[in-house]
């Protein structure tokens, strides 16, 4: 049966990839571990551990028939029996060489996913023969194929499992079961969400109705002994004393009525056994709902330090590439959180770990300058802060944060007025690196100097719902802190009514709900002001920040205006409504990837009504407000500014390849700059005194004069010292990016990791 075979074979790869990730993340993060130990036996127990590890996925790329895999494995054994026989000394040279020969067993993994040979991987053979020529040079013979003492089999390895082919396993305590099922699953368990919400809705329903024969039971009190009256002189006519026939007719109204008040009465009571049993039913859901979703959430609840497997090897390459040492601590990663919260925070914790790396730990001879230990720390520490969040801190020894470059940068982004800077203490300053386009680097490298991760972290932190402040302290280091939700989906939402539309807005944003009296809305600098316990907070409608179409009809507003006071990042605005329509637990649902970012709104729910409603983004939201306030202030003539500032600017580009300068000239056309070229920096320096341009973008190695000599010119002359150069160049180690830094270029960009679009982005920020 091929199709049976076909369906195996893909399930038997499925699950070695995911052993295999596991396999190779063990031995590199046992790798890092076992350069920092000092203790034999500590020593003893991780060389075991990665001995064992790379035994088992070679075992596993035999199974799968992945040779390559096999071989590198092969190798990667030989060297660790020698290590742990203490027959080979480990070095730093030894451990950069087994690292590589981890990042091509993570390349060969990455082929063999997508399909292609194994043997696609760069630097396969080239490793394979450098581990061996490192076991040559320690004089030792390795075994071919080694074998592991029985204290470290492991019962679970393709080998021992063929031992007794016939033997039964015992059955496991834990399974795989891929991520895409357990987000159906727990999709599906969240979706029950709303059906409780549901049921809590016709619980109401039926309790308003329930209400309803009080009223009937009211008016016919004030009738039911004038229909007994009448009842009784029917009846005394209909026995003889001779009343007109019609008169019967109305005895029988009068006793429909009666019959009529004993039904209502049966209904009545039914309607409340019925309200009884549902209110039963929606407690006995409920509960159910909220037990369920609270194990579904154990069940993708993952250790925080699955996060942090990677940092370990991550800070040893990048310190190593910049000439420093760093040691990572880490605190807490026991700690559980919501997967899909930790894939969120992957990005924004490298961006934060990388720039107290770049920014904050200093050489290694400066640190000794100033009686630091040599080697610097980066601290990444989780701890529980509540219930339902936690509080995680990015600490670094090192230079801190030079709040003057971040008035700087600033004031030269625009964000900042002279005038405001003048006033602005270290305190509020330091919120500003937050902002896109603020850097405190000298430089722009592949690494850090774009202004674009700090701001790509506070965007992920606020996506979250979570909170991000920032302390330093110059010469000591710098800490960043971040409050994060345990998990996602589910929270506890304001309803708000505008005209005809409905809104949620997230409770934990909500500093209050109240009336305002219309004589109490103030003007102050031409915007609308309430006071709230002394203090003046704008006042803007939800409607206008949202740009609502106008409301048709001209009725008189209210005399009280229903207010809700929203907080965020230390701002405080108050937004006018139509109506608070009260508070309830709510399910966040994304957009779609059709909407993947919509201004204003982070998501939607479902009512219990199964209305659908926007829930708002409370960060867009008060940008939006303090555009609206301050519309109509704008100067006259701003316009006619914009316009101007929308002319063309123009970029020199010098290179001596007619290949590599004719696809600078083409981007740079592309993205709307006149571009020049150049032949070599002693053409570049000509064109500039002859002619004007807005930036420089220049190659390094060149003939007659070279980038670096180019950009020393350049800044040595008074009328071009200001003028931006960016060097984009096939050299990229550091002593050539410090060089770059040293003769002041603005970026260095190197070729290897070019991507035009960093290259506009770069451009669009120097000028």
């Amino acid at each position: 049966m091929p199709g049976t075979d076909e369906k195996f074979l893909k399930r038997l790869l499925a699950t070695f990839h995911a052993e295999a990730r596991e396999h190779i993340q063990a031995i590199a993060s046992g790798l890092v571990e076992l350069e920092k130990v000092s203790p034999e036996e500590t020593k003893a127990g991780i060389l075991d551990a990665i001995f064992r590890a790379a035994h088992s996925l070679k075992g596993d790329a035999r199974t799968v028939n992945s040779r390559d895999v096999e071989t590198v494995c092969q190798s990667l054994e030989n060297v660790f029996a020698l290590l742990k026989g203490r027959d080979l000394v480990p070095s730093p040279g030894l451990f950069d060489l087994l690292h590589q020969a981890v990042t091509v067993l993570g390349q060969l993994l990455q082929s063999t996913e997508a399909g292609v040979s194994d043997s696609a991987a760069p630097g396969m053979a080239q490793i394979v023969s450098s581990l061996k020529k490192a076991l040559a040079e320690s004089g030792t013979i390795p075994v071919t194929q080694p074998a592991l003492e029985p204290s470290t089999m492991s019962k679970s390895t393709p080998e021992a499992r063929q031992d007794n082919p016939m033997e039964s396993p015992a059955l496991a305590d834990t399974i795989r079961v891929s991520t895409a099922k357990l987000d159906e699953l727990l999709l599906q368990a969240e979706e029950l969400l709303s059906a409780k919400l549901a049921a809590n809705q016709r619980v109401t329903s039926l309790r308003q109705l329930q209400s309803r024969p009080a009223e009937w039971r009211k008016k016919w009190g004030k009738l039911r002994g004038e229909v007994r009256a009448l009842q009784q002189t029917l009846s005394h006519k209909e026995n003889g004393h001779g009343g007109p026939r019609a008169d019967a007719r109305l005895l029988q109204i009068a006793d429909f009525l009666e019959w009529n008040y004993e039904f209502m009465e049966s209904l009545e009571t039914e309607l409340a056994d019925l309200v009884k049993a549902t209110a039963q039913d929606q407690r006995s859901v409920g509960a159910m709902v909220d037990h369920l979703l609270a194990d579904m959430k154990t069940v993708v609840m993952l250790p925080f330090s699955t996060l942090l497997d990677v940092f370990p090897r991550f800070v040893r390459e990048l310190s190593r590439d910049q000439g420093k040492e760093v040691d990572l601590v880490i605190r807490g990663g026991e700690i559980e959180m919501d997967r899909r919260v930790l894939e969120e925070m992957k990005a924004p914790l490298i961006h934060l770990v990388r720039n107290c790396l770049d920014h904050g730990i200093e050489p290694p001879q400066r640190r000794q300058q100033r009686s630091k230990p040599q080697r610097g720390t980066i601290t990444i520490s989780i701890s529980p802060k509540d219930s339902n969040t936690v509080e995680l801190l990015i600490t670094d020894d090192g230079n801190g944060i030079d709040t003057a470059k971040i008035k700087t940068a600033a004031l030269k982004s625009g964000l900042l007025s002279p005038e405001k800077a003048q006033t602005l203490d270290d305190k509020e300053a330091l919120p500003f690196v937050f902002q896109a386009g603020i850097s405190t680097s000298p430089i722009i490298t592949d690494i850090s100097g774009r202004g674009l991760g700090l701001a790509i972290v506070k965007e992920k932190v606020d996506k979250l719902k979570g909170t991000l402040s920032l302390e330093t302290e110059p010469g000591k280091g710098t800490t960043f802190r971040m409050g994060l939700p345990l998990t996602l989906a589910r929270f506890r939402g304001v309803i708000v009514r505008v005209q005809e539309h409905h809104f949620v807005v997230p409770t934990g944003d909500v500093e209050r709900a109240a009336r305002v009296k219309k004589t109490d809305i103030k003007s102050v600098e031409n915007r609308k002001t309430i006071a709230l316990k002394g203090q003046a907070i704008s006042l803007v409608g939800l409607g206008e920040a949202l740009e609502l179409p106008p409301r048709t009809s001209r009725s008189e507003p209210p005399e009280a205006l229903p207010v809700v006071v929203l907080t965020w990042a230390n701002q405080r605005i108050a937004f006018f409504v139509d109506e608070v329509l009260g508070e309830q637990e709510v399910l966040l649902k994304t957009l779609g990837k059709q909407l993947t970012r919509v201004r204003n709104i982070a998501g939607a729910t479902i009512l219990g009504n199964g209305r659908v409603v926007p829930i708002l983004n409370v960060a867009d939201l008060m940008t939006s407000a303090v555009r609206v306030s301050q519309a109509g202030l704008e100067a006259p003539g701003a316009e006619t500014a914009a316009m101007e500032e929308k002319e063309k600017k123009s970029v020199l580009v010098a290179e001596d390849s007619i290949t590599s300068r004719s696809l600078l000239k083409s981007i740079l056309e592309s993205a709307g700059y006149d571009v020049e070229t150049a032949v070599d920096g002693i053409d570049a320096f000509t064109k500039l005194r002859s002619a004007q341009f807005h930036a420089v973008v220049s190659d390094v190695d060149m003939p007659r004069m070279n980038g670096f000599g180019l950009t020393a010119k350049i800044r040595a002359d008074k009328k071009l010292a200001e003028l931006p150069v960016i060097l984009v160049t096939a050299l990229d180690s550091r002593a050539d990016r410090e060089h770059g830094i040293d003769v002041g270029a603005d970026a260095y960009i190197v070729k290897s990791s070019f991507d035009q679009s960093n290259l506009l982005e770069v451009i669009r920020r120097l000028i």
